[in-house]
């Protein structure tokens, strides 16, 4: 251990002196030396797509394994692996990509170990990568923070669940455990704290966060922060379909009935063909609840809707969402559009087994309360946006976190992100207008994301107030332990009594009860109808 911290102490320099060029980092881990770069936007260093675990060639639609350790120095100088993945009407990526990258302040020691956060990235469990161009950590790590994020499969070779040993489903969410395990095994040999581990993640990534906490693999983390995410969520959990990696075959030209030829078949086809196949035929993938097999480590044998969450007990949480999240989707749609569209059908046939009367019933009771006898309008439009960010993100979110208090979770933060500036995404897609706080549009004001345009002084005060919150809850378990000119007002807990939380517009400010109408409604909702919900 002391020869580790010598190596640490004495190699994690950026130069000897001004008369030499720069010297890169270099760490004496758990796998071996690993040998990173100086960052050019920062004091840190960047180790840059480390591998963690290996995807099996025989099988690449199944478990991965730890990576074995380096024989010689790793350089960790490039972050541009992608999972298999369609990405900008592009099929790309390799199934050999399971790595991370660790983002580590100049002034980690080993006698100043830092607080550490794993970034888990979203979309929609069928895209997304780690790479720095995207979720750039220079915001964060300037609040002595260690970064790490890390890719983890998606699509296919991520989220196929079959109902057997060789593909049981999750291996993306697997492949997320094996990362964060990763870190807490070798966070040490960087400077940072495997005893102050808080995980984060958006969309899918908080989607994923929540199902980690239901799982029965150790918790390795010591906090979490979910963004517009929850486990309950009608869009996160699917049905196993045995029937995928047949079809997926047959459309590539090999025909058969067994789905153990079709798994071998679809092993050693390319990727690039599987994903977009699969695409052409509509399938999504999804986390799913898995058989048990001897031998196999499961990561979700049951649902949110028949376990607890006992792994939460005494876990600080910050959870919240943007306050028009799918808002932004419905508002630029022409009215041939709307016609067509019967959301409310289909999302409470997604999550609800209701006789054909009764779901018609259902129907028009949850469009009277959100579209009225008003024909299509602007106003109505907002409503479509409303119903569509309440049913897929904000209810689920307070169901979410009514679990976390029953299960007594640590301290719960909750707030809503209502700013609208010009890093916005919707705002950034037209021209820099925007409608209001979407989907996903608080990212560029934690990262900075090199697509996006420079912060104006305005954009610059929420960037520094959201990364400051963020980090002092991973370092002190709370976002404002003490006000500031910068953080006037404190952030206070909320408790079953009280739905107290932060909204983070131009100004910070307190309310209670966030969409408290809209709330309500689906909290009767469910009141009257949980017994006809899907998957019980």
């Amino acid at each position: 251990m002391l020869g580790r911290s010598v190596v640490f102490s004495v190699l994690l320099l950026f130069n000897y002196a001004e008369c030499l060029s720069r010297v890169d980092p270099l760490v004496d881990s758990n796998v071996g030396l690993i040998r990173g770069l100086k960052a050019d936007d920062g004091d840190y260093a960047m180790f840059l797509g480390i591998p963690y675990a290996q995807v099996d060639p025989k099988n690449p639609l199944g478990k991965s394994t730890p990576q074995p350790k380096f024989e010689e120095p790793f350089e960790a100088y490039d972050d541009s692996a992608i999972c298999p993945q369609l990405r900008s009407g592009i099929v790309q990526g390799t199934p050999d990509c399971l790595q991370l990258s660790v983002y580590v302040p100049t002034t980690a020691t080993s006698r100043n170990r830092l607080p550490v956060m794993i970034w888990v990235y979203g979309g929609g469990f069928h895209r997304g990568s780690f790479g720095k161009e995207i979720y750039g950590p220079s915001y964060l790590v300037k609040h002595d923070v260690i970064v790490v994020t890390f890719n983890y499969r998606v699509g296919a070779y991520g989220f196929m669940c079959l109902d057997t040993p060789e593909v049981p489903g999750n291996q993306g969410l697997k492949d997320q455990f094996m990362a964060m395990k990763w870190v807490k095994d070798n966070i040490e040999a960087f400077g940072g704290d495997a005893n102050k581990i808080t995980v984060f993640g958006e969309s899918a990534g908080g989607h994923s966060i929540d199902l980690h906490l239901f799982s029965p693999r150790e918790a390795v983390y010591n906090k979490v922060i979910i963004q517009s995410g929850s486990s309950v969520a009608a869009t996160v959990l699917y049905e196993p379909d045995r029937s995928v990696p047949i079809k997926i075959a047959e459309r590539l030209g090999f025909e058969t009935t067994d789905i153990n030829e079709a798994i071998s078949y679809l092993a050693k086809s390319d990727s690039n063909s599987v994903v977009q196949t699969a695409e052409d035929l509509g399938i999504a993938f999804k986390p799913c609840v898995e058989k048990e097999f001897d031998g196999v480590e499961p990561f979700l044998t049951s649902s949110w809707l028949n376990a607890g969450t006992p792994k939460a007990r005494n876990i600080p949480v910050l959870i919240g969402f943007n306050e028009h999240e799918l808002t932004g989707v419905h508002l630029n749609k022409n009215d041939e559009y709307f016609k067509n569209l019967d959301i409310v059908t289909n999302y409470l046939e997604r999550i609800f087994d209701f006789e054909d009367e009764e779901l018609q019933t259902m129907k028009d009771v949850a469009s009277q309360f959100y579209f009225g006898d008003e024909g299509l309008s602007d106003d109505v439009k907002w409503s479509i946006g409303d119903f569509d960010s309440d049913f897929t993100y904000i209810h689920p979110i307070q169901r979410s976190i009514n679990n976390f208090l029953e299960a007594k979770a640590g301290n719960i933060f909750y707030y809503m992100f209502s700013y609208v500036g010009g890093r916005n995404m919707i705002a950034f897609e037209n021209d820099g207008s925007s409608c209001c706080a979407s989907h996903a549009d608080e990212l560029s004001y934690l990262f900075n994301m090199r697509s996006k345009p420079d912060p104006t002084p305005k954009d610059e005060v929420i960037i520094e107030r959201m990364t400051t919150m963020w980090t002092n809850f991973a370092k002190f378990s709370d976002p404002t332990p003490q006000t500031t000119d910068l953080l006037p007002v404190k952030w206070v807990p909320l408790t079953k009594d009280a739905y107290t939380y932060m909204n983070i517009d131009d100004e910070l400010s307190l309310g209670s009860r966030p969409a408290h109408d809209r709330m309500a409604f689906w909290d009767l909702f469910y009141k009257l109808n949980g017994n006809k919900q899907r998957g019980l």
